[in-house]
Parts: C-alpha cells; structure tokens; sequence
C-alpha cells in the first residue's frame, strides 16, 4: 500500500545518508514495525499493573523462607 508522508529535509538526507534513496521504504517500515511493537508491549504493561494484590500471598509473613522452599522444591535445581 503507498502512503505519503511529509518529512523534513534535513530527516530525509540523515535517513538517506544512512540507508540510501532505494532503502527508505524498508527502513521505514522496519522502524515503524519495531514502534508498534514497542507500543502494544506497554500496553500489556499498563493493563497488567496491579494485576496482582499487594497482600493475601503466600510469601508475605516470610518472602526468604518462601523463596527457599520453592528453590529446595525444584528437582532441576542443583544443590
């Protein structure tokens, strides 16, 4: 699909000098699908926030006898 965009000059020649006239669709492309995928992890991020309550856990009395347990638990654990 073609889709105009308006640029500035001095954008377009550092975006040229470092890709080339033949490279700006790819690398605008590349950029705009890594800023995406940046924005739908924070979105997981913020909507998962306070998920998880701050008491009522299993680990709250005593967190380092709780992180023990579950590390003695784990048979791939060595040692």
């Amino acid at each position: 699909m073609r889709l105009h965009i308006t640029l500035d000059d001095a954008l377009v020649a550092e975006l040229d000098r470092r890709v080339g006239h033949r490279g700006r669709s790819s690398f605008i492309a590349a950029t705009i699908r890594r800023a995406l995928d940046d924005a739908c992890r924070w979105d997981e991020l913020l909507s998962a926030a306070g998920g998880i309550s701050d008491e009522g856990h299993e680990w709250d009395e005593d967190p380092a006898t709780w992180v023990r347990r579950q590390r003695a638990a784990d048979v791939r654990r060595v040692g």
